[in-house]
């Protein structure tokens, strides 16, 4: 039986997503709860990578089990048996065809600033906070170019292991509610670090660091070096899995 999992967890204390020799992860932790349940080792696929620190209201996981267990006494078993900061949120039957990083179809990603003076207590860990005001006007004029298919090596970062840094992007916008900014992008896939290095970018075109139409420069220039700074990953959260 294939069984799928929508997640959310709080990054703060984990080394990303995917298992690593050093540091817990969500999938250790979660394939961990899963072994207990079953009583022996299973393997959980995740939509993708997150970087450490990096939030999820909606990732998507799935696995394979022998005997079609009761989904409600999963459920509550999983959540008992992971910390109070990963939460399976749905669980559900699949086709034994689906798996959750090879079909996924689109995934949406927001990225949250605190803008004022002050940090907050109540933000702390989930958003990149930024004293000096921002311009929202040149920052939403700047991500227009950024809404097509596009070669992004510009916001790649190193050791990126991907084949080709061509990305399509479907939506990205830029919403305050009220002292937080909110950016939300939608593409395919991302490049290792891309939107923390975007926002970064974006930020010192909000300071009038940069001029807005240096992002559509930056996608012809094809140069990491020439992009603004990538931001923290702590104001990071994956939203939705689309398939």
């Amino acid at each position: 039986m294939n069984i799928k999992l929508t997640l959310e967890y709080d990054g703060t204390n984990y080394h990303g997503w995917q298992i690593q020799p050093a540091g817990e992860t969500i999938q250790s932790v979660l394939e961990k709860a899963v072994a207990t349940f079953f009583g022996k080792p299973i393997r959980v696929i995740g939509s993708g990578r997150t970087d450490a620190g990096v939030h999820a209201l909606g990732q998507v996981a799935n696995f394979f089990c022998d005997q079609p267990p009761d989904l409600h006494r999963l459920q509550r078993g999983l959540n008992a048996l992971t910390p109070e900061d990963i939460t399976i949120k749905h669980i559900e039957f699949v086709p034994d065809t689906f798996d959750a990083r090879r079909d996924a179809r689109s995934r949406i990603y927001e990225y949250h600033i605190l803008n004022r003076p002050t940090p907050s207590p109540f933000l702390l860990n989930r958003a990149w906070h930024v004293h000096d005001p921002l311009e929202i006007g040149p920052m939403r004029e700047a991500i227009v170019c950024l809404e097509g298919e596009h070669d992004f090596s510009s916001f790649q970062a190193a050791g990126c292991d991907a084949m080709n840094p061509i990305r399509k992007l479907y939506r990205v916008s830029l919403d305050r509610e009220g002292d937080l900014l909110v950016f939300t992008i939608e593409a395919t896939a991302f490049l290792r670090h891309m939107v923390r290095n975007i926002v970064g970018t974006l930020i010192e075109v909000g300071r009038k660091q940069r001029k807005p139409e240096s992002l559509a420069e930056l996608l012809k220039l094809r140069d990491r070096t020439k992009a603004g700074p990538t931001a923290p990953a702590h104001g990071l959260f994956l939203i939705a899995v689309n398939y």
